[in-house]
């Protein structure tokens, strides 16, 4: 299901951007996806969710994803068709929401362009953007594996259906 290697666009972002502003609490009443795409960080910027594309890749400065538990941030971006989040640091609960519904992170302090390609491995750790490979925190085998799957509910579900 998902790719060692991620290759996107870059779209850049500061710091402390909160799961209000991923997805603002008043699209939250909803489970429709698309609604949740059609609105990813429209506070920040209103063009977003019609410029991002499939395979885009958010980096960020620091506390990513920091504010309130809703795991409707990490799904917003997900279904908006972002591939990956690198960011210095994440919000801890942002952080393993994403993991949990199959939206690839990665720890690392990247220096890039909005509109730069850039390549993550996750196997190793990396992200590679202007020429220089910039090291980040690798995720643990554990949570590769729950990637790999899909995030925990499909992981989980998988399982359930090999026993």
């Amino acid at each position: 299901m998902l790719d060692n290697i991620i290759k996107g666009k870059a779209w850049i972002f500061g710091s402390d951007i909160d799961t209000d502003v991923i997805i603002p609490g008043k699209y939250l009443r909803t489970t429709d996806m698309q609604v949740f795409a059609d609105h990813v960080l429209e506070g920040i910027d209103p063009e977003f969710p019609k410029k991002v594309k499939k395979g885009d890749i958010i980096v960020a400065d620091d506390n990513f994803g920091c504010g309130s538990s809703r795991e409707q941030a990490a799904l917003a971006l997900k279904y908006a068709g972002v591939a990956c989040v690198v960011a210095k640091s994440f919000g801890r609960i942002f952080f393993r929401n994403a993991i949990n519904v199959g939206l690839p992170l990665m720890e690392a302090d990247v220096q890039c362009n909005e509109g730069d390609e850039v390549e993550i491995d996750l196997l190793q750790g990396t992200v590679k953007a202007n020429g220089e490979v910039f090291k980040g925190n690798k995720l643990p085998d554990f949570l590769l594996e729950m990637l790999t799957e899909g995030g925990l509910v499909a992981q989980h579900k998988a399982k359930k259906n090999t026993h």
